[in-house]
């Protein structure tokens, strides 16, 4: 519960759209990813934490797996909102929020995207920990739109694990934090985004060309955390030269900034 990340990050209006089956017929619990059998720790993590009965769970993504966009958190959500609809558990948000980003951490599959996926928007973490108890504030924003280039995967567990990387990522992220909150505005946002790749060392060669050629129009890119992937927002005047120049480099995606983030349907 107390541990987790510090940060600021946006929230898209991509996600994963998960369904929980229950019954008679289901006799052994099943992860489903884009209606392929997976080993699903993370959102096998919350069912366990939630019930004892074998559960189907299968889920859908709009967004690339393993690219930084903070998938596993969204299907552990996802996961943790379906099961207490479809059991009558009558758990609080914060209780499931809790729940998914107990299991994402447990199984170092990311340490705030559950935080930041609860509150929606961009999210300004300024303490690490669940939903319930870590200390956030948001930059006040238009539903943005957000033009992402992704190059490839990056595993967040292989980053996680890896001592070097982490003293890196903690050393860059706090002087990244302390400029931000001087300037809480979208577009210093960015520019401490950028900042935190350049000091991290966790951009791919591919990545810091991409930031380049953004720049060279005067586009302010950066690294989606932790994955392959570039993102930006734009101003409207420059989004189809953007979208030109990230297309060079990978698989151009678009979505906008989402205010609300948990949809029940």
């Amino acid at each position: 519960m107390k541990k987790g990340s510090t940060g600021c990050g946006v929230v898209l209006d991509g996600g994963v759209h998960t369904t929980v089956t229950i019954g008679e017929e289901i006799t052994n619990t099943e992860i489903f990813l884009n209606k392929n059998k997976v080993v699903g720790d993370t959102s096998r993590a919350v069912v366990e934490a939630i019930t004892e009965l074998p559960v189907k769970v299968e889920s859908i993504s709009d967004i690339p797996i393993g690219c930084g966009f903070g998938a596993s958190g969204a299907g552990a959500l996802g996961t943790a909102y379906a099961l207490n609809y479809a059991l009558g558990l009558d758990l609080t948000a914060s209780k499931l929020n809790d729940i998914a980003h107990v299991a994402e951490v447990g199984n170092g599959s990311g340490l705030g995207d559950v935080t930041g996926q609860a509150h929606g928007g961009i999210l300004i973490r300024k303490t690490p920990g669940a939903p319930s108890i870590a200390s956030v504030d948001c930059i006040p924003s238009k539903e943005n739109d957000v033009y992402c280039a992704v190059l490839g995967e990056l595993s967040t567990k292989s980053v996680l694990s890896n001592p070097e990387m982490v003293k890196n990522i903690n050393a860059a992220g706090k002087e990244a934090m302390k400029k931000l909150m001087q300037k809480p505005s979208v577009e210093n946002f960015m520019t401490c985004s950028k900042e935190f790749t350049m000091q991290g060392k966790l951009a791919s060669e591919k990545v810091l060309d991409a930031i380049e050629a953004a720049d060279s129009i005067g586009v302010t890119a950066s690294q989606a955390m932790l994955g392959n992937a570039v993102f930006s927002m734009p101003s409207p005047s420059t989004n189809y030269e953007l979208e030109e120049i990230f297309s060079e480099f990978g698989t151009v995606l678009k979505f906008k900034v989402m205010t609300g983030s948990i949809k029940i349907t």
